[in-house]
């Protein structure tokens, strides 16, 4: 199939269907796509309930996301490599909507933007969301990941904070005050988790650095712990209810089951009233969910496309995702998509298939059935830890670093603006600011480069000077509404003067209904002075543009002339063009 074919196809499983049937599927594959998955699954379950806990939700929510959307996604979408699950960039999203609507509202809000990008597929919008600027992705991740880092300082450092609040500079001052409850023990298992994750690659050994960073500070927890130390775990902070009413600690053992996700709790454990109210308050949380899960899977899409040689199709990734992630939150699944690390990792672990990402959700489920006991042992400052270099890594800073310092002024300031919406604000607001503010820059800057030349005397053009009452101008460059309102305005001005002018607009490619309208104002100064405006030489769109609009030549006003040499012809002193100049015989 071309690139093309590719970019553009919808079908639901095309990534299966591709490498599993074209590609011939082998038995040799499928151990490459077993030993990929196994690795991925390792590391995807100490990273999902992490992310669950950051996210404001307990950490089996987590492992569900990952093994029912991670499961589904891989089996329906567009992406050969990608893995899907909770990923950090959802954190800074997720937080505050968990805590103003509770589980059940989150569970709400992550199918309806699971319908938004089901949505996005059938309109074919996959390769739009591509097109925005890099300066907004990298102000907007660099943010998020500066809250999330923001936001594991309390467990971190051990502190008592009893409500964190919802604006960032809030967050700030509550740690700061918080700051005399700082619990050595915490911070001690917390730095030797860092001080590991950040020393492991050295080593050489492959094996993901967090999953030796996560078995050292549980073994320090245990120690300490047992030293009367009382570092706080999955298990001593979370707790759950069974079938039969009895309680446990850390995650409960059991397979992810269906049930209604508006049944689930809401804001302060108090039942989720749904109506229409709270589904009108749910819908720009979805939508900006919807945005991000495009962004993030088909980012991550491209990365493993330049990694693998091979080509994702973007609208069946869309469709995949989006049916994730409606039927992930059924099973307990909050928002899921492609995590590029995890993904990278499966392409470095030998992934053949989507296979290997279904093996990985296996994985984790077989995870949380026989390892729930283990994993409630998890210190919290253990995982702040480990959440700190995924807000590091997903930051991107050293791109960030290099765009402010080789970047053009208009992309550094779309991406300090996009940076501090995100933190100070939210990262729907910074996104929308980021995109408007890029297009607008990017606009003036192609305004600026439409110029304005008077060629009357160019002997390029013309061999012979014409009457002081004519004037022939080329226009190089785009006649949209941000460019045409300057130019035609600079050409008008040369009408009390002038009786003739001359448009020579072989450089002119786009005339817009903006470019129209100045053209307009142009025809009827040129009515009211008394001169005959003549145009030569048009490109295709441009004479689209004027016989849509029904534009005609009016007697003494407005002629057109398909090249410069006729309409130059009506000059009385003209002799002759340059016959050897092919710029005057286009």
């Amino acid at each position: 199939m071309s690139h093309s074919a590719h970019l553009f196809s919808l079908r639901i499983a095309h990534a299966l269907n591709e490498a599993c049937v074209k590609d011939r599927y082998s038995f040799k594959r499928f151990g490459q796509d077993l030993l990929a998955g196994l690795t991925v699954g390792i590391i995807a379950i100490p990273l999902a309930m992490a992310l669950a806990i950051a996210s404001g939700v307990p950490p089996q929510y987590g492992l569900y996301t990952a093994i029912v959307g991670g499961f589904i996604i891989a089996m329906t979408g567009g992406s050969r490599y990608s893995v899907s699950g909770p990923t950090a960039a959802f954190v800074v999203l997720l937080y505050p909507i968990a805590q103003q609507f509770g589980l059940a509202g989150l569970l709400i809000a992550t199918i309806m933007s699971g319908m938004m990008l089901v949505a996005m597929a059938m309109l074919r919008l996959g390769r739009l969301i591509l097109y925005i600027p890099e300066s907004v992705t990298l102000g907007f991740t660099a943010g998020i990941g500066v809250v999330i880092a923001t936001l594991q300082l309390k467990d971190f450092f051990g502190l008592q904070i009893a409500h964190m609040p919802e604006q960032y500079f809030a967050k700030l001052m509550a740690l700061g005050q918080a700051l005399p409850s700082l619990h050595l023990p915490s911070l001690f298992i917390a730095a030797a988790t860092l001080a590991t994750m950040l020393l492991w690659p050295r080593l050489k050994i492959p094996v993901p650095a967090h999953l030796p960073a996560i078995a050292l500070g549980s073994i320090l927890a245990l120690i300490l712990n047992a030293m009367g130390a009382e570092i706080e775990t999955i298990g001593t902070r979370f707790h759950y209810q069974l079938i039969d009413g009895s309680i446990g600690s850390g995650i409960p053992a059991v397979l992810p089951h269906f049930e209604w996700p508006w049944l689930q709790t809401g804001p302060n454990g108090q039942a989720f009233e749904f109506n229409l109210a709270a589904f009108q308050a749910l819908l720009p949380a979805a939508f900006a969910i919807a945005m991000l899960g495009a962004i993030e899977s088909l980012l991550c899409a491209v990365v493993l496309d330049g990694m693998t040689g091979k080509r994702h199709s973007a609208n069946s990734e869309l469709l995949g995702q989006g049916i994730g992630n409606i039927i992930a939150p059924f099973f307990g699944g909050i928002p899921a998509t492609a995590a590029i690390a995890r993904s990278a990792a499966n392409v470095k672990a030998g992934a053949q298939s989507p296979i290997a990402s279904m093996i990985h959700a296996l994985v984790v489920l077989i995870g949380l059935v026989a390892l729930a006991g283990i994993l409630a042992y998890l210190p919290m400052s253990a995982m702040a830890a480990l959440l700190l270099v995924v807000a590091w890594n997903m930051s991107e800073a050293p791109k960030a670093v290099h765009l402010l310092k080789t970047a053009p002024t208009s992309d550094i300031l779309v991406f300090l603006s996009c940076f501090s919406l995100t933190v100070i604000f939210d990262m729907v607001i910074a996104i929308s600011v980021g995109i408007i503010l890029a297009a607008l820059l990017f606009m003036k800057e192609i305004a600026e480069m439409t110029k304005l030349y008077d060629i009357s005397s160019n002997k390029r053009y013309v061999d012979q000077s014409l009457p002081a009452d004519w004037a022939v101008l080329k226009i190089n460059g785009p006649l949209f509404f941000a460019a045409a309102d300057r130019i035609f305005a600079e050409i008008a001005s040369l009408t009390q003067d002038k009786q003739v002018i001359v448009l020579y607009l072989d450089g002119v490619s786009i005339l817009d209904a903006g470019g129209l309208a100045a053209l307009s104002k142009l025809i009827d100064k040129c009515k009211l002075n008394h001169t005959k405006l003549i145009i030569a030489e048009l490109q295709f769109q441009p004479i689209r543009t004027l016989a849509r609009a029904k534009v005609q030549p009016i007697e003494g006003v407005l002629k057109f002339y398909p090249t410069l040499r006729e309409a130059l012809a009506e000059a009385p002193s003209f002799e002759h063009i340059i016959e050897s100049n092919p710029a005057a015989n286009h």
